[in-house]
């Protein structure tokens, strides 16, 4: 289990109150939206971000996207750790108190 420095194994996240994130089918990706703009998300990052929801755990996360992306899962726990880590310091995501 690698922990970072924002986070570790058991931490849980949810998305920032001033961000909106869902589904875009015009553009078919998730996006997080904020008042000064938007950001189209990757495949990956979407399925990250939308599991942060405060009830899953970085672990749980690692685990469901092992099992989504199961011919990858061998680099996922450390890119769901780096990708927490980048959105937490953007602010989009904030730690479940």
């Amino acid at each position: 289990m690698t922990d970072s420095k924002n986070h570790n194994s058991l931490s849980r996240f949810h998305i920032a109150p001033v961000f909106m994130f869902r589904w875009e089918e015009s553009q078919q990706s998730y996006v997080l939206m904020y008042p000064e703009g938007i950001v189209k998300l990757n495949q990956t990052a979407g399925e990250i971000l939308n599991r942060c929801d405060g009830t899953n755990t970085v672990d749980d996360i690692i685990l469901q996207l092992s099992e989504l992306f199961s011919e990858q899962s061998e680099f996922i726990e450390p890119r769901v750790h780096q990708f927490l880590e980048v959105c937490h310091d953007k602010g989009w995501i904030q730690p479940q108190s």
